[in-house]
């Protein structure tokens, strides 16, 4: 054994003692020769379960050819996702969040297991991007998270009033649009509410996944691959070249040839993943109008190492942050766009103009100036504004506290423009509940939704609700009028709406479990205050003896993240 690079496997495969292991590693096709060099683990969350993930063994036979031309050894693992759009609204969706934890542990115990000299995540959905970056965190050797890259927008033909065309008439009339999953779950919501056909419905839900790839917009999955940039943890440019762009498999090879270089120089993440990286992270969500379960994950990623980083921090830097990047949903453009339009060196280099980064070294070995000095701006691009011309003067979320948060609240603004919310509270103990009665035509304008018990301790796991929101955003005389307020997560799919979640949840005594039918809730944005109108008299009254309900889950995963999860305020991680 002479490469550098090999510091770690030697103790597995180098010796006569380990003439067995290396045995079983030629039994399945690795030579004498690969067995002497370093070997990278390829943590592959692949699946057939949806479009996300599905295209990750193309990326990982590409990332394989990399690590082999640049003279490692990659050994592929799978691990197991969940894909929330095909969960949401069902009892599977409690499975998402508690898959972040399953997954950063599988990556971690494969790794430590087998002794990698290197890593490579490959991730394409919500929760296996904050799960690769925690358990790069743990290992602490050299790797990096690779997105799958984000799905192409579907086209759609419509008419003047924006609504599907469908028969023979669509073939030869209207415009064409490009519509995302967002679509879908908003024509649900004007289907439930008669103002769409079933074919047009039909029309919208054929068209808006055209292949793999992960959620068009800035929603949790782009917003994520995002913030694995601006953390240095994930290749900038080489991130977000979409699923299926013919520069996908180059962009993968040039990963697995990035990875030997931090092998053999041994630069570890604890080098690049800082509180300085965690703020640049921030900064770019908060530029971007990114989701926020960015909150609930950065905070989770900065616990496994260490750092200090609260809820609190959010809105500090949202608030010098303009929010420049007109994405959806809030905006007009998808995550194809941002890319074609120069991406996140683009966002990086405006972001140094005006002094919001700190200067930190990332995985291709150059610093984030540097990266943003490669820059290539495409001439007239409409997506990334200049800060003459932003959105909104300040970031894309904020935090708000008071008696209904006392840990905090996070609410996306970014795609509305109301400041302040008063309204009376409809209460509700699940999505479900609240859901149908969405459909039935029970919610009114100036409502606040209430939906409690579906935090990371009560849902279990913290289900997100863009069924609830989407069939909202359906109905027109709703979408701009009800706030929405819950102990789960409404993620960055609100646009338009006024919404957020809560701690500490209603399974532990939270403030939210004790709010009643017709109870006057206040958003108040300017003054970052979440307060249910009654006096803390009164809510001390109801909350005597407090007790939660029971949960249906007993024994198996379900009820291990029940009996282990932190609040959502901390990064709702296991311990």
């Amino acid at each position: 054994m002479n490469d550098p690079g090999k510091r770690n496997s030697a103790i597995l495969t180098e010796g006569p003692s380990r003439a067995a292991a290396r045995s079983y590693l030629r039994g399945v096709g690795f030579s004498k020769e690969d067995l002497h060099k370093p070997i990278i683990g390829i943590a592959n969350t692949w699946t057939e379960i949806g479009p996300c993930n599905f295209h990750l063994r193309q990326v990982a036979e590409a990332v394989k050819q990399g690590v082999r031309d640049a003279g490692g050894t990659p050994m592929e693992f799978n691990n197991v996702t969940i894909s929330d759009g095909i969960t949401m609204r069902t009892e599977g969706m409690k499975a998402s969040l508690i898959s972040r934890e399953v997954i950063a542990d599988s990556i971690e115990l494969v790794t430590r297991g087998n002794s990698f000299d290197g890593l490579v995540c490959i991730a394409g959905c919500d929760k296996n991007m904050p799960a690769a970056i925690m358990a790069l965190a743990r290992l602490d050797i050299p790797g990096m998270m690779l997105y799958g890259g984000s799905i192409a927008p579907g086209k759609l033909r419509v008419g003047d009033d924006g609504h599907a065309l469908t028969g023979h008439v669509s073939e030869t009339t209207g415009r064409l649009a490009d519509i995302t999953i967002l679509n879908v779950f908003e024509a649900i919501g004007s289907h439930a509410a008669g103002r769409i056909s079933d074919d047009e419905l039909e029309a919208v839900e054929a068209a808006a996944c055209p292949g793999p790839g992960a959620c068009g917009g800035q929603f949790t999955a782009n917003t994520m691959a995002m913030a694995g940039e601006f953390l240095g943890i994930s290749p900038m440019e080489i991130t977000g070249v979409p699923a299926m762009s013919p520069e996908k498999a180059s962009a993968s090879r040039e990963a697995g040839r990035m990875v030997m270089e931090l092998v053999r120089k041994n630069i570890k993440p604890s080098h690049i993943l800082t509180r300085a990286s965690l703020e640049n992270a921030i900064t770019a969500v908060c530029a971007s109008g990114g989701s926020t379960n960015a909150v609930l994950h950065l905070i989770a990623i900065a616990h496994e190492l260490n750092i200090p980083l609260s809820m609190d921090d959010f809105d500090t830097i949202s608030e010098r942050t303009p929010f420049i990047c007109d994405l959806s949903p809030g905006g007009k453009y998808v995550a194809k766009d941002y890319q074609d339009a120069g991406g996140s060196r683009v966002l990086a280099e405006r972001l140094i103009e005006r002094g919001q980064l700190n200067d930190v070294v990332t995985v291709s070995g150059k610093t984030l100036r540097d990266e943003a000095a490669a820059a290539h701006e495409t001439p007239g691009q409409p997506v990334i504004r200049t800060w003459d011309n932003p959105l909104k003067p300040t970031g894309g979320l904020v935090i708000l506290k008071g008696n209904l948060a006392p840990e905090g609240c996070v609410v996306k603004v970014a795609g509305h423009e109301r400041v302040l919310h008063t309204g009376p509270a409809r209460v509700f103990g699940s999505e479900d509940l609240c859901f149908k009665a969405v459909e039935a035509g029970e919610i009114k304008p100036n409502d606040v939704c209430v939906i409690r018990y579906e935090g990371p301790r009560g849902g279990p796991g913290m289900r997100e609700m863009l069924a609830v929101t989407a069939a909202i955003k359906g109905i027109s005389e709703l979408s701009e009028t009800v706030a929405l307020l819950t102990d789960g997560r409404f993620s960055g799919a609100t646009r338009g709406l006024m919404a957020g979640h809560v701690a500490p949840e209603a399974q532990e005594g939270g403030p939210i479990a004790f709010v009643q039918e017709g109870d006057r809730i206040t958003f108040d944005i300017k003054a970052r205050e979440l307060r249910v109108e009654i006096s803390d008299e009164e809510l001390a009254a109801r909350k005597q003896n407090f007790k939660a309900p029971e949960s249906r889950y007993k024994r198996g995963v379900f009820a291990k993240y029940a009996n282990t999860v932190s609040s959502a305020s901390v990064g709702a991680v296991t311990t």
